[in-house]
């Protein structure tokens, strides 16, 4: 079974899911601007997806194959993303990182401070040795946190998802132990 911590940073901290980040969620990726890049959230977010999507998130940590953190600034307290490890695959020992921001915090640095504790979560307390994470392409700001923070991309996955009637190319992206490792060393 997974464990799951409150993390810290120096501006941040990334505290488990729970019902009660309902409206912060609903109300945050109701924005087309967040929903535009995320490969997995719709626009217009239906009324009652967060609650859905909270359930799910918790039925998948009980059953040992995601950790979900929101993240929430320390001086006001305020929802301002969320950031998870999902898939894990014990058996490879590896798992997908994914994470959005509101778009108030965007250019912020936000996430790149968010990434440092998560990697160590990630490779220490989940023991895996590869995650990975993916972006559409026209998302380079996915692209610039992830490589800043050690990722190598991997591929190209052409037309690999449709968003809003258009096929999209997706890049992939991964960081190793052994990677990750060398860095904090």
């Amino acid at each position: 079974m997974l464990t799951q911590f409150t993390l810290e940073t120096t501006r941040l901290i990334l505290r488990p899911l729970s019902l009660e980040d309902v409206p912060s969620i609903q109300c945050v990726a109701s924005r087309r601007e967040v929903a535009d890049t995320m490969i997995s959230i719709p626009h217009p977010y239906p009324k009652d997806e967060a609650e859905q999507y909270l359930r799910r998130r918790i039925a998948e940590f009980k059953a040992g194959s995601l950790v979900s953190f929101a993240i929430e600034r320390k001086f006001d307290k305020a929802f301002c993303g969320v950031i998870e490890i999902r898939d894990v695959e014990k058996e490879h020992s590896q798992a997908e990182l994914s994470f959005w921001l509101a778009v108030e915090v965007w250019g912020q640095g936000y996430m790149s401070e968010v990434l440092k504790p998560m990697l160590r979560f990630g490779f220490e307390n989940l023991d895996l040795n590869r995650l990975y994470a993916y972006h559409m392409t026209r998302n380079s700001g996915s692209g610039k946190v992830l490589q800043k923070n050690g990722f190598v991309q991997e591929g190209l996955l052409r037309q690999r998802v449709r968003k809003w009637g258009v096929f999209e190319d997706v890049k992939l992206w991964a960081i190793l132990r052994r990677d990750w490792h060398s860095e904090v060393a």
